[in-house]
């Protein structure tokens, strides 16, 4: 079995092959989408072909809507190119189960895919068009928390968003700088009103891409490329909503258990591609069961049912609650500290970190003791249950494929809220204290040990890929193990004072001078990053 719509005719042979099938007739929703576009999503990577595409098929399914999505990419056009097009913009998710079971499902919801190329005159004419249509209600986003940023971490803007600054919107290179065009061809077709829908996961990510958007707006107005009342349309949330959200859904990269598994069931399409900008996708999409979408309910052109799918909408103020409640609480600083030390032990999957009885204490640890007393309730979602599913199901689900190395990825733009912020609910407690804090500043002590490439065997290992190696490699470069507590606070002094990296200076927090204990006790020798978790988990 090929996954194009020609194969999908056969649908008797999907079926008893056990696999799960659109319930629509696809070529009227790719024709009624493309007459009138309601939802267009940027970012055409794992989590929206496992998450939202899948959100937008059980609508499909059940007759609550008549549209798909389009879906363009703006960073990483081989993903259309060579994934996308070849297979007729169809997808296929394999959800893995705890109990071992899986399901199989095509999804066929993306009615048409772009690359969000602005020298490519036919796709990125195609988004203008899109861009014009009084219908469009949504642009949602899973394009990273990069992809808002307009800057380096030296603080100056990037290249391409310089030349965006200097050149207009005729023809922008970035990704920033795109949308805004596009959003500009909005504006000029009578201040169309539209919802920014960011799904990223990151900490009031709408406020971030308001903020990105309205620098390049301003900038472009400033040089006089657009009109002045393109800026107050875009400030205005009654024409340019910029909404927050909190979305979770692991979906690791697909896998090569999952791949025979779909080969033993005759799925042939299982061969990915590893693009030219190291993006790794395959026609499948490998994802957990469990997903939680909490969304502002602010949409000036109305919006899907996409409640009747198991989306949560609900005012800032809560998604704010319930993002604080995962990243800070009761999954993020669980992941992180499972990433660092799962790479220094030479772990390659998460679940059987899980099975050594420190590292699952010391999860527990952060999550339960040190994180639950200032998380923030929600009232949607339980904190304890929340983290209660998260220790007992979702990390320790021996199908899921998901590796310490992957989560490992930007390490140092994710500490500061998922450490930091309990660090100063702590600090700003009449009733806690920041000296009961113990697993955290190990964590912290982790991640600097990590950074020197060196696992607790003295074998040298890849970093996963981070923003700011370049600025904090060289602190510890030249420690070894052995080394004194005087040489570790002369190398770690400029990595733990950085509160951009913690959150926090960690020596004003009083947890600077811990850190570097655990640090120290982490290089004594071969085998100390173990015996440092032994003599403080074991007790």
């Amino acid at each position: 079995m090929k996954l194009n719509r020609q194969q999908l005719r056969q649908r008797k042979e999907w079926e008893q092959a056990g696999f799960q099938l659109p319930d629509y007739d696809i070529d009227a929703m790719i024709e009624k989408t493309k007459e009138k576009p309601e939802w267009l999503h940027l970012g055409a990577g794992n989590i929206f072909r496992a998450f939202p595409a899948a959100l937008q098929q059980k609508l499909l399914n059940e007759g609550k809507v008549d549209t798909g999505i389009i879906v363009a990419e703006g960073y990483d056009y081989e993903i259309i190119q060579k994934m996308y097009h070849p297979h007729d913009d169809l997808g296929l998710l394999v959800t893995l189960k705890a109990n071992g079971t899986i399901e199989k499902t095509v999804i066929a919801s993306v009615a048409e895919s772009l690359a969000m190329d602005s020298q490519d005159e036919r796709q990125y004419g195609r988004l203008k068009e899109i861009l014009r249509a009084p219908s469009l209600k949504m642009i949602s986003f899973t394009i990273t928390e990069k992809g808002y940023s307009l800057k380096r971490g030296d603080g100056s803007f990037l290249p391409e968003v310089e030349q965006d600054f200097q050149k207009g919107a005729d023809k922008p290179a970035s990704y920033i700088g795109k949308l805004t065009a596009l959003l500009y061809e909005r504006y000029l077709a009578g201040k169309l009103p539209i919802a920014l829908v960011s799904m990223d996961n990151c900490s009031h990510n709408g406020t971030k891409l308001y903020e990105a958007v309205t620098c390049f707006a301003q900038t472009w107005c400033a040089g006089g490329f657009v009109d002045s009342g393109f800026v107050s349309y875009i400030k205005d949330p009654a024409m340019v909503s910029f909404t927050w959200s909190m979305i979770d859904k692991i979906t690791p990269r697909p896998d090569e258990s999952v791949k025979q598994m779909l080969l033993d069931s005759g799925f042939d399409d299982v061969e990915p591609v590893i693009t030219a900008k190291n993006t790794y996708i395959a026609p499948f999409v490998n994802a957990e069961e469990p997903q939680y979408l909490v969304i502002e309910d602010a949409f000036p052109n109305g919006r899907p049912p996409l409640e009747q799918a198991g989306v949560m909408f609900t005012d800032r103020e809560t998604v704010d609650k319930v993002e604080k409640m995962k990243v800070c609480t009761c999954l993020n600083p669980l992941h992180t500290a499972l990433a660092v030390f799962g790479c220094l032990l030479s772990y390659d999957l998460i679940y059987k970190e899980m099975q050594n009885p420190l590292l699952k204490k010391l999860v527990e640890v952060i999550g339960y003791e040190e994180g639950l007393p200032v998380v923030v309730d929600p009232k949607i979602l339980d904190p304890k249950a929340f983290i209660d599913e998260v220790i007992n199901v979702r990390i320790t689900n021996p199908f899921m494929p998901d590796t310490p190395q992957r989560i490992a990825t930007d390490t140092s733009q994710k500490l500061s809220v998922r450490f930091g912020e309990t660090i100063r609910a702590y600090a700003e407690s009449d009733s806690l204290h920041v000296s009961s804090l113990k697993m955290i500043p190990l964590v912290q002590a982790g991640w600097c040990r990590y950074l020197m490439g060196i696992d607790d065997s003295g074998n040298e290992f890849t970093l996963s890929p981070d923003p700011l190696l370049d600025t904090v490699c060289p602190h510890v470069n030249g420690l070894h193990f052995g080394d004194g507590k005087e040489k570790v606070h002369a190398a770690l002094q400029p990595i733990l004072s950085d509160a951009d990296i913690f959150g926090i200076d960690l020596y004003e927090a009083s947890l600077g001078e811990l850190v570097e204990q655990y640090f120290t006790e982490m290089i004594a020798g071969v085998g100390a990053v173990r015996d440092t978790l032994s003599k403080y988990l074991s007790a």
